[in-house]
């Protein structure tokens, strides 16, 4: 093939936060809003990469991969990097054309959208054989080596394997899932974007991973159990070690553990029809992120707060890694209009900036096309 079209969706995740690198059950699914990239085969050892969003361009070589000073270089670098250098895989130079119709920062996942939609397109464009886990794979290492965030698999897991019209509830600690019809009725997924734009490599992301990871060391040290991953342990266990934890690494430990369930019930829920259950676990999640795994800001927590006032959203929680980014509301369709004018009004009122309202389906994963 020389040349064909990428679609990489978005993803929203309904609940399960900060759950997915420590082997959890999440509930997210992929989405209408794409990135969408134009691969073409080329003559000569020079690879081109043009984004139309960013209006920025870049070439480079597959004898010079090592990585950049400009970060977004770094994503479509890390990928071929890994493709050539660790897969051992041939590719031939290539052009590639990026337009993004994914908010950045926003916590819809515009990063691993952009590395998964690369990656796919490499197969595609040189004809090679690797399963979607194995992407999973190779955007997780670029991820964790090149752009230095220390995530889980939820993200690229779903934009490669999302259905229309359902969520995934997947176990992340070994990948198996099942896809849960959306059935939302008459309710809408609306995220509010606080447009404070958060640059998980240099937050509190990687900080709060190490909490977890020190938490199940110490666990692991003063019981008999050898857990591999925190939602393996059982509550009675954490709390009955919790005079080995501090305070901090025991509420992190805890809300992992809740969140875990939450998310479990979640999808029980969504089965059963059950939609108001699963708006106050959605609001129980916010809670915990705000309070105990505490990766909320302020705007964020004003959002939740003002979607509490209105019988016509059943629930809302941030969304993402946190410290930015935005909320998801499940509002009903003929309250959507006015509850976007309110609230953008109260934000910018409070805040003094601008909350950018994303009305958003769900949609089948990433696609590829024939030009």
């Amino acid at each position: 093939m020389s040349s064909l079209i990428i679609e990489s969706s978005g993803r929203i995740n309904m609940i399960g936060e900060h759950v997915d690198y420590n082997g959890g059950c999440v509930l997210p699914g992929s989405i209408d809003k794409k990135i969408r990239f134009k691969f073409h085969k080329v003559d000569g050892p020079n690879c081109h990469i043009k984004s139309l969003t960013i209006a920025k361009e870049f070439k480079f070589s597959f004898e010079n991969l090592s990585p950049r000073k400009v970060h977004w270089e770094n994503y479509i670098i890390g990928a071929v990097n890994n493709l050539i250098n660790k897969k051992l895989l041939k590719l031939s130079p290539f052009s590639c054309e990026i337009s993004s119709y994914l908010p950045i920062g926003a916590g819809i996942s515009s990063s691993s959208s952009l590395i998964c939609g690369i990656v796919k397109g490499l197969i595609a464009l040189n004809d090679l054989k690797l399963s979607n886990n194995d992407i999973v794979d190779i955007v997780l290492d670029v991820e964790h080596n090149y752009i230095g965030l220390k995530g889980g698999i939820m993200d690229q897991f779903t934009i490669l394997n999302g259905k229309k019209d359902s969520l995934i509830l997947l176990k992340c600690e070994n990948r198996e899932f099942k896809y849960i019809p959306s059935k939302l009725k008459n309710f809408k997924i609306l995220l509010l974007n606080t447009n404070i734009e958060h640059k998980l490599a240099n937050t509190a992301y990687n900080e709060r991973v190490n909490e977890c990871n020190e938490a199940l060391k110490i666990i692991n040290n003063y019981t008999d159990n050898n857990f591999d991953f925190l939602c393996e342990v059982p509550e009675k266990i954490l709390n009955n070690n919790k005079k080995f934890l501090s305070k901090n690494l025991f509420k992190r430990a805890s809300f992992v553990l809740n969140e875990n369930l939450r998310t479990i019930h979640s999808a029980e829920m969504l089965e059963m029809n059950k939609l108001s259950e699963l708006g106050n676990l959605m609001y129980e999640s916010h809670y915990g992120l705000s309070k105990y795994y505490e990766v909320s800001c302020e705007e964020l927590d004003f959002l939740v707060d003002l979607s509490r006032q209105h019988h016509k959203i059943i629930g809302s929680r941030m969304m993402g890694g946190g410290f930015g980014g935005c909320t998801i509301n499940l509002i009903q369709d003929d309250f959507v209009d006015q509850f976007v004018d309110e609230s953008c009004k109260a934000y910018h009122r409070k805040f003094g900036k601008e909350a950018t309202p994303i009305l958003t389906e769900l949609d089948n994963g990433i696609m590829i096309k024939k030009t």
